[in-house]
């Protein structure tokens, strides 16, 4: 049983978990200690937001996709 609507398009999703992973790489590679780890976490976020096609700070602002995606 699905409790969210989907409010990210396809390509928006890809672009959404390559973004989040390079930048997670990035972070952790780049940054030392905590704050490389806080930006990953961050990243984390973002990838998973294009997994699951939800993303609620989209939502709170009130975006929909159309019916037909």
């Amino acid at each position: 049983m699905v409790f969210y609507v989907k409010n990210v398009p396809p390509g928006e999703r890809v672009l959404r978990v390559v973004a989040g992973v390079v930048v997670a790489g990035l972070a952790l590679r780049g940054l030392d200690g905590l704050l490389g780890w806080a930006v990953a976490a961050g990243a984390a976020g973002i990838v998973a937001s294009g997994l699951f096609g939800f993303c609620p700070a989209c939502a709170m602002v009130g975006r929909k996709l159309k019916q037909g995606r």
